[in-house]
């Protein structure tokens, strides 16, 4: 069988990277981009007031003058003002041009205001350039902001819109079909059977695929029946970029998945992985470029396989900026018996100093999918016989 990291390799092997499009920068949230984004002018592109007061000349501070007449006020969005005799000041507010002739602000509560003249405080001596954002100081005209491979949040959004980008050309995203396979799986709120389960599997699935900001998402319930499987697999294979289904990839009769994708042409990549839990999990690949993660049926299986390759495999698709692994120590022994690759599930901690630690929170098998409530995700730990000593520090991949 396969290893983990070979498996994930020969998926990397088999997507093609997504198509870009060019799309309204109001729509692109959770996007990735696939343009370098440069800064439209310098930043601050002027001289900017800092805080609500007045602005004036430090010599004239320096030279000893404390009052000084309000000649006007400058209002952000305004052009400059200048300042007419040597004993006058401007009212500015937060974010407004500095007035010609000032290289300084005094905060307002510094100030009284009164009869058209503004009094220092005692206790106020500013220097040249308090309170001033300087044109420049942050970035400066030309300079690259946002790097191809960025995915799109909201300080990105904010800083293409500082860049006068109305439109970013981004990863067009997979039209996904989320499929559920099993005639036992019944509908939340329908009336169920002694002998039925919930259908909740495709929940968890979309609404991971959706934190991700992966929006192109349909969901469907396929029966064990050979003939039906087909036709809607076949359908959604014309329909859609990626399939991901669960259940139906394991050695019971049953278990029709493998056969059917290999009738409808769909080329087995690999089948199988030395995991526990996920072992069953399906790869393949159509000649038209269509892409088939058939995963485990258990609950616990199917997040892990989708947080460990599917997830990972559809952000490098979409030309996502690789991400350092994340590594954490167990904040408590575990034991591996199997000489498969185990995935532990984990809360993340901190100490009293800062640490994070993951605390193992082992489910009651591969079906206990309630004990993933309060989760942050799983550690990745060798095969076994081996006991993991509190400390172990391990590679831990997040829901």
């Amino acid at each position: 069988m396969l290893t983990p990291s070979e498996a994930e390799r020969l998926i990397g092997d088999r997507l093609a990277c997504l198509p870009i499009e060019s799309l309204p920068l109001a729509q692109c949230a959770g996007a990735v981009l696939r343009e370098n984004i440069y800064a439209e002018r310098d930043a601050p592109p002027f001289d900017r007031v800092a805080m609500d007061g007045i602005a004036c000349a430090a010599e004239l501070l320096r030279a000893g003058r404390r009052e000084f007449r309000v000649q006007g006020m400058q209002a952000a969005g305004d052009p400059p003002l200048a300042l007419a005799a040597p004993d006058a000041c401007i009212e500015v507010m937060t974010g407004a041009m500095l007035p010609e002739g000032c290289d300084l602000v005094v905060p307002i509560e510094s100030v009284t205001l009164d009869g058209g003249m503004a009094r220092l405080a005692a206790t106020c001596a500013p220097a040249s350039g308090a309170n001033v954002h300087r044109r420049g100081s942050d970035s400066r005209q030309g300079a690259l902001l946002l790097g191809a491979g960025t995915r799109l949040g909201a300080p990105e959004c904010a800083i293409a819109a500082s860049a006068g980008m109305a439109r970013v050309r981004v990863s067009g995203q997979p039209r996904i079909a989320v499929i559920s396979t099993g005639n036992e799986l019944v509908e939340p709120g329908e009336p169920i059977a002694p002998w039925q389960v919930r259908r909740s599997n495709s929940f968890g699935v979309v609404a991971a695929l959706r934190a991700h900001g992966l929006q192109r998402v349909i969901d469907d319930h396929l029966p064990d029946d050979a003939a039906t499987l087909g036709a809607r697999l076949r359908f959604h294979l014309d329909t859609h970029d990626v399939l991901i289904l669960s259940g139906g990839v394991s050695m019971g009769r049953l278990d029709l998945v493998p056969q059917a994708l290999a009738r409808l042409g769909v080329e087995q990549v690999f089948h199988r992985i030395a995991q526990r839990p996920g072992k069953p999990m399906w790869f393949g690949t159509t000649q038209a470029g269509r892409t088939v993660f058939a995963l485990p049926g258990n609950p616990v299986s199917t997040l892990v396989c989708l947080a460990r390759y599917v997830i990972p495999a559809l952000d490098a698709a979409m030309g996502s900026a690789p991400r350092a692994p994340e590594r954490l120590p167990l904040a408590a022994d575990h034991e591996v018996t199997a000489a498969l690759t185990t995935f532990l599930p984990v809360k993340v901690t901190q100490d009293e100093w800062g640490r994070g630690w993951a605390q193992p929170q082992p489910t009651n098998g591969s079906g206990d999918f309630t004990a993933l409530a309060g989760t942050h995700g799983f550690v990745e730990l060798p095969g076994g016989p081996h006991r993991f000593a509190r400390g172990h520090v391990a590679r831990l991949y997040r829901w």
